[in-house]
């Protein structure tokens, strides 16, 4: 299917007669004249998901149960759905619209299934859930997501050809043609009670990152520029073809930062800027940075117009609220106040359309997370695998370094030690002892990353050690350690903290970030600064995930296609029983002056 496929000219969705929400109201009569007619107004709401990662029902594939957590949120279209009900109910169909920003297509098991078990993509294969549960909500127009190329551009345009929306995304153009790739934006039509169409135009902006994170699927076929050029080149040409109401739906965070150090070349969290530096915009729905912002306003540099933002949170948790009020004035329809909220998806049932539509999609895919692969002789947690060099930790690291290993057999790196780095994904994971089935493998490696091998030196291993334990709160010695306080320092996530296996090391947190490093050894000597090695490392951190020092512009020697997870289910089934005390060792350990913490 060629890339540039779709026309982009206007599609207006005429939506029919319906009641205005707000109306002016006639002036009586006076005795001798009239008073001016009051102003035609018009209100109605647009409606926004984002990063829904394959998020149809409220449940967990991971843990085989309703999802919960702390806060108690619910996740899932069957709620947004609910919401979205609600909400036409009350403002009236006719007068709203439902949009996505982006990651759609992965993030659960569900959504894997249909992507790698039984592919959307092979001939007479299946509709993918996403799409049959956002076509029986009404979904208007989505946003790409960065994560809607990670299984490549085929499953990508397969879910697009199987969507009843456009996929819109302005800056994802064609690497030969500069094109566009996918449409660039949506027109709708409101049908107001005074004759005169309000015609609202969405422009879709993708994240430049997917150029780095999935160079193997895009690299030579599409390239990513910047949100701010590309909104700087439509939104003029949307007021141009007359719309009154320029909406952006941005898989870009608001913070005007990127997490990826000079590996991306244009702003990752770019929707803020957008707002800033681009006239003509009225509202933008964020998405890409899994926060909640019920209303965000930003003033534009040139006009001094505010602008709204709004981003709901993560997997169909929230549902914003854009609600536009209109005035006709001058032959044209203006914006006169926009206001923007959430909705919680947890104050409602799941739609029961929803659920009975997808059910025995949700059937397959809960036999298949309970398919066992292997038995384990011992429990193995992540509770403890922020501060401590836990087992569970170790088994991601020995199969990524046995995996290395066989890959370089025979060849010029052969003899190079490999370590290998891994993180805590998640801090609820755990090996059972007894059977271990695919959703426990899932639960210890949540995401789709892939295996590399670089090579790295000894001096280079020692910053990106010292790169990583910036993640602890420096803690004085003889002040008592709380772990709940102890970890994430400046906001680092828990997967951008990488333990090391292969060397031994200690960290001093109560000595500041970038000097904690001690004892860094190799097969009990000092680590040599100019050693080599090779890092078994994902992708991800491989790309410039996390900016980490050296590993993105080191020399690549091997990259698998395949997720590492599928790695590590591989590995259990092929050794059939799971002995930690076969290769779990402590390699590393917190320490503060010397002393070891735990």
């Amino acid at each position: 299917m060629p890339l540039n496929r779709r026309t982009f000219l206007e599609s207006s969705a005429a939506l029919g007669a319906g009641a205005a929400l707000t109306a002016g109201t006639a002036a009586p009569a006076e005795a001798h004249g009239t008073r001016p007619k009051p102003a035609k107004r018009y209100s109605f709401t647009v409606m926004g998901t984002t990063d829904l990662h394959g998020n149809v029902l409220n449940w967990d594939y991971f843990t085989d149960k309703e999802f919960d957590d702390k806060a108690h949120n619910d996740v899932g279209l069957a709620k947004i759905s609910t919401l979205v009900n609600q909400v036409r109910s009350a403002k009236g169909r006719r007068n709203t619209l439902l949009i996505d920003a982006g990651d759609t297509i992965q993030g659960t098991q569900l959504s894997y299934y249909y992507a790698k078990v039984d592919p959307i993509t092979r001939h007479g294969g299946p509709v993918h859930p996403m799409a049959q549960a956002m076509n029986a909500i009404g979904y208007d127009a989505a946003a790409l997501g960065n994560h809607e190329f990670n299984y490549g551009i085929p499953v990508l345009r397969k879910f697009e050809e199987q969507c009843d929306f456009p996929l819109l995304g302005a800056n994802a153009l064609d690497a030969k043609t500069l094109r566009p790739a996918f449409p660039p934006y949506s027109f709708h039509r409101l049908r107001t009670p005074h004759g005169k169409d309000v015609r609202v135009a969405v422009l879709g902006l993708t994240n430049p990152g997917i150029a780095i994170w999935d160079k193997a699927n895009v690299n030579g076929r599409m390239v990513f520029p910047g949100l701010e050029e590309q909104a700087a080149k439509w939104v003029p040409k949307l007021r141009s073809m007359g719309a009154d109401v320029v909406i952006v739906s941005a898989h870009s965070g608001s913070s005007g930062t990127s997490s990826y150090g000079d590996q991306l070349p244009h702003v990752e969290n770019a929707a803020g800027l957008v707002a800033e530096q681009v006239p003509g915009i009225d509202a933008i729905l964020v998405g890409h940075a899994h926060t909640e912002i019920p209303e965000y306003r930003i003033a534009n540099k040139e006009t001094g117009k505010e602008v709204v933002l709004s981003e709901p949170l993560k997997w169909g948790q929230r549902l914003t609220l854009f609600d536009f009020d209109l005035v006709w004035e001058k032959g044209r329809w203006t914006v006169e106040k926009v206001a923007a909220q959430v909705l919680n998806s947890n104050t409602v049932e799941e739609d029961p359309e929803i659920t009975g539509l997808l059910a025995d999609e949700h059937k397959k895919v809960v036999a298949y997370v309970n398919t066992v692969i292997g038995t384990s002789t011992a429990v193995m947690t992540t509770a403890d695998a922020p501060w401590k060099d836990e087992p569970i930790i170790d088994l991601i690291n020995v199969v990524q370094a046995e995996t290395v290993k066989a890959a370089l057999a025979g060849g010029a790196y052969a003899d190079l030690p490999v370590l290998s780095q891994a993180s805590c994904f998640s801090r609820t994971a755990r090996i059972p002892a007894g059977e271990i089935t695919i959703k426990d493998a899932a639960g210890l490696y949540p995401f789709e990353n892939t295996l590399e091998a670089r090579l790295m030196t000894g001096a280079q291993l020692k910053e990106y050690l010292e790169y990583s334990a910036k993640y602890y709160v420096q803690t004085p010695a003889g002040v008592p350690v709380d772990t709940a306080k102890l970890t994430n320092a400046d906001g680092t996530p828990d997967y951008n903290y990488d333990a090391v296996s292969g060397l031994t090391y200690a960290i001093d947190i109560a000595k500041p970030a970038g000097q904690r490093i001690t004892g860094l050894s190799f097969e009990g000597e000092p680590l040599d600064p100019a050693a080599r090695f090779v890092l078994a490392v994902n992708n991800y951190r491989a790309s410039g995930g996390g900016a980490f020092p050296h590993v993105a512009k080191a020399e690549q020697l091997w990259a698998n296609s395949d997720e590492i997870r599928n790695t590590i289910i591989q590995w259990v089934q092929a050794k059939g029983t799971v002995d930690p005390g076969r290769f779990a060792s402590v390699d590393w350990k917190l320490t503060r002056d010397g002393t070891p913490v735990f």
